[in-house]
């Protein structure tokens, strides 16, 4: 055997139907598109979510809700968390670029503290936004808050 005489399998290989070649070739006349109708005429396309005249799934599942563009997301924080971090890193002072380092938040995200826990510690932090009690309880223990 050498590369010369290599041929398919017996079967394995068929040509192409050859359409609109004239009657005598079984497919001309229509050529193998039917009668009329849309997929008959040259050029024509269904769409994706079409679905044959029947109410498509995007007008008749129920349209609820709204998203508002120009709300914003805050990572929270709760002072029994920021009391914990003082615990483990020994230090009193917070900014942004501290909770990022701590996997708090990433660079991008906004950091609101709350105030759900105890706070026992002195700490000053630099944050994008703090509850009410959250502020009372850091400024009692004799900490304080700045707003970014």
């Amino acid at each position: 055997m050498e590369l010369s005489n290599l041929r398919p399998t017996e079967g394995s290989v068929k040509s192409r139907k050859r359409i609109g070649r004239g009657t005598g070739s079984g497919r001309g006349g229509t050529s193998t598109r039917g009668h009329k109708g849309d997929k008959a005429r040259s050029g024509s396309k269904e769409k994706r979510h079409f679905e044959g005249g029947q109410t498509p799934m995007q007008r008749r599942l129920p349209k609820r809700g709204f998203k508002n563009i120009n709300r914003v997301d805050y990572v929270p924080l709760n002072l029994g968390k920021l009391e914990d971090l003082v615990q483990k890193t020994s230090n009193n002072t917070f900014d942004v670029a501290a909770f990022v380092a701590a996997g708090i938040a990433r660079a991008s995200d906004k950091i609101k503290v709350l105030g759900n826990g105890t706070l026992t510690s002195k700490v000053n932090i630099k944050v994008h936004a703090i509850s009410a009690s959250a502020k009372a309880a850091i400024e009692a223990a004799g900490g304080s808050v700045e707003l970014v």
